[in-house]
């Protein structure tokens, strides 16, 4: 793994190469934020197992995804591209041809840089990972290089923070809703409450109603931390929610049609 370090962090990065092992069809290979330690407090994100125990698919830190659009070619095998990962099997969840990354460690951010061509697709996908101070920021910047096909982008960041022992999980910038719903509900139109897990419950997942118009602060409540903020640089289109009996993850989509020879950057960022 690579590392990032401050006087008080140490953020552990994935290596794409050296640890494939913990890398799957699912999240972005390349910017894969696996932990963030406190020096005096510990490690301070969660998954769905730790730390009982790690699986690819399930993760732990703070992944993100382009898995939701993965870009298939014409016939019907079930091979496709997946940004940020390579070519896949989908339906045996198994990366085929993983991409290349190219990694540099500049002081306190570390850079990845791959390209993809499939089927009528081309792209160039760069990430950074920094940390100053107590701030983590990731960022992404995608290029769509084809000369003719529309790229679809659905990404997500997908952080896991631990279940905090109060109800009260995080609080949004903007007004959210939220229809009936057995795992969460949102109070004041402004903070996401937990609802009671039964034992063995696999976790809710729910999709909150939002007015953003533009970027989203969230302030998620941690019990070592007091609270940890997380700000997109983007108005997200969905918006998800997800925990089960270690985590819970607010995830802001960002949706967009790159046009041929459009580049988009985006970033989030965590106040720890």
């Amino acid at each position: 793994m690579f590392e990032l370090l401050t006087d008080e962090l140490r953020v552990q990065v994935l290596d794409p190469v050296a640890d494939r092992d913990r890398t799957g069809v699912r999240y972005c290979t390349g910017g894969y934020v696996f932990q963030v330690h406190d020096e005096v407090r510990g490690p301070l994100m969660s998954g769905p197992t730790y730390p009982d125990s790690f699986n690819w698919f399930d993760g732990q830190g703070i992944p993100d995804a382009f898995a939701l659009a993965p870009l298939h070619g014409p016939g019907p095998e079930p091979r496709a591209l997946v940004l940020g990962v390579g070519v896949c099997d989908l339906e045996a969840r198994r990366v085929v041809e993983p991409c290349a990354w190219d990694v540099t460690h500049d002081g306190p951010t570390l850079g990845f840089r791959t390209a993809h061509a499939f089927a009528e697709h081309a792209c160039a996908l760069e990430r950074t990972v920094s940390l100053v101070g107590r701030i983590l920021t990731s960022t992404t910047t995608l290029l769509n290089a084809a000369d003719e096909a529309v790229l679809p982008v659905v990404w997500f960041p997908h952080p896991f923070f631990p279940q905090p022992a109060s109800d009260e999980l995080f609080r949004s910038s903007v007004a959210l809703g939220l229809a009936e719903d057995d795992g969460f509900e949102v109070l004041d139109e402004h903070t996401v409450r937990r609802r009671a897990l039964p034992p063995g419950h696999v976790g809710p997942y729910a999709e909150l109603e939002h007015a953003a118009g533009g970027p989203v602060r969230l302030e998620h409540r941690h019990d070592l931390l007091g609270a940890v903020t997380m700000t997109t640089s983007y108005a997200p289109g969905r918006f998800a929610v997800w925990g089960n009996h270690h985590t819970v993850s607010p995830e802001p989509f960002l949706e967009h049609a790159l046009a041929p020879g459009e580049e988009l950057t985006w970033s989030v960022t965590y106040a720890f």
